[in-house]
């Protein structure tokens, strides 16, 4: 899957295999940390062959496009219709508590409620977070729902947000043989 833009060229491989690794580098150290524990703890793999972005400017499109190249990519990947569809998470990182639930829906929508202590985690803004699931939810086609509970240190806000995140994700992608809507479909 591949994206080139006059601010952005990435290209990546999404993979259901079971592994949860993360190779590759978007010479942006938080989001690369952030993109290791999703696909740890989702068990898909992430292979981020290219990543060229504006970063003299800021981190915003790279970011922002990193994450439709890989919600489109998560789109295409699985076949909703044969998923569990639904899954959630409540998840720790020592005093920040996240809750996350997924709808492998079709239907984007994104409900993000999330305040920081800091505006940025190193050089990393936090405003970019709420982009970076934006972007995914939107170009994935899924119901998101990101919730801080608790929470004071940043990082470990962040870092629960994509771990609720990848196990939620790994509960709503797992097979099953029918289709779970009452229309019969999933579009």
């Amino acid at each position: 899957m591949e994206r080139e833009t006059l601010e952005t060229n990435i290209k990546l491989w999404l993979i259901d295999d079971g592994k949860g690794e993360f190779t590759g580098s978007s010479r942006i150290g938080f989001l690369d940390h952030m993109l290791k524990t999703f696909c740890r703890f989702s068990t898909l793999s992430l292979s981020l062959e290219q990543f060229e972005a504006d970063l003299h400017v800021d981190m915003h499109h790279g970011v922002e496009d990193l994450a439709l190249v890989l919600g489109t990519a998560f789109r295409e990947l699985l076949d909703y219709s044969r998923a569990k569809r639904f899954g959630y998470a409540i998840v720790p990182m020592d005093e920040a508590l996240t809750m996350c639930s997924i709808d492998l829906s079709g239907r984007s929508f994104l409900n993000f409620q999330a305040s920081f202590e800091t505006q940025s985690i190193g050089d990393f803004p936090v405003e970019l977070i709420e982009e970076f699931f934006r972007s995914f939810s939107s170009n994935a086609r899924i119901t998101l729902h990101i919730v801080k509970l608790f929470g004071k240190n940043s990082h470990h806000i962040a870092e629960s947000m994509f771990k609720a995140f990848a196990i939620a994700v790994r509960s709503a992608i797992e097979k099953i043989e029918s289709t779970q809507s009452t229309k019969g479909v999933i579009d």
